[in-house]
């Protein structure tokens, strides 16, 4: 009778799973995110592995795919490293922002429901009976308002995109309070849109939130610059 022998995994070249990879990408966004991870410090492949128990594959498809966002610069020879998250980062992903929440939003009018703005009028009820002072509710609150707008759209990549962004965004600005300006801003902005919705607007609607986006972004930015030592 032949014997047979167990396969004996062997982490330095075992495939990542999708699931692994994933986390593994997660986790390094969030501490170079939360300046765990700071700017220009260099990311050793098998150091990032030994700090999340990870074998080493999944390590070096989450630095290409954080290249690929912008949050790592790798250069021959030199390996990888830390980009600064800086305004001109917070930027470039509001002004692509700019571009992508109106295509999603103006599609949805065309298919928006009666349910459809009545759900969007009992979240900002909400918002508005908050008034802001729970942060992590707020944000929560908001998302699912934006969500109502893009959930449904079959452009999968845009929306993808968009959640992608509003993470990133919504872990920078978590060092950062809303100004009475934003706040002010926030609560008309959205209700502008549901009346522009229900008046089947798409156009208005687009130009409503390309304003929303722009200027929370802009709001993050100057945040950040008045933060910045002198």
């Amino acid at each position: 009778m032949t014997a047979v022998l167990a396969k004996v995994p062997n982490p330095a070249i075992e495939e990542a799973t999708p699931f692994e990879a994933n986390s593994i990408y997660e986790l390094i966004r969030e501490d170079i995110l939360g300046g765990r991870l700071g700017a220009n410090e260099r990311l050793k492949v098998s150091a990032l592995a030994a700090r999340y128990g990870s074998s080493t594959n999944p390590v070096r498809e989450a630095l290409q795919q954080l290249r690929g966002e912008g949050f790592v610069v790798i250069a021959p020879n030199r390996g990888a490293r830390v980009r600064e998250i800086d305004e001109n980062f917070v930027r470039d992903i509001f002004e692509m922002e700019v571009l992508i929440e109106p295509y999603l939003t103006s599609w949805f009018v065309s298919l928006a429901t009666d349910g459809d703005i009545a759900e969007l009028e009992a979240i900002q009820d909400e918002i508005e009976a908050l008034n802001f002072s729970d942060q992590s509710r707020h944000n929560a609150l908001d998302t699912r308002f934006h969500r109502v707008f893009y959930d449904r759209h079959y452009n999968r990549h845009a929306v993808d995109l968009w959640w992608k962004h509003r993470e990133i965004l919504g872990a920078i600005s978590r060092n950062f309070r809303f100004s009475l300006h934003r706040k002010a801003a926030i609560l008309s902005e959205h209700r502008e849109l549901i009346a522009a919705l229900k008046a089947h607007d798409a156009i208005l609607c687009g130009e409503i939130i390309a304003r929303h986006v722009r200027g929370s972004g802009l709001h993050i930015v100057e945040q950040m610059r008045a933060q910045r030592p002198r």
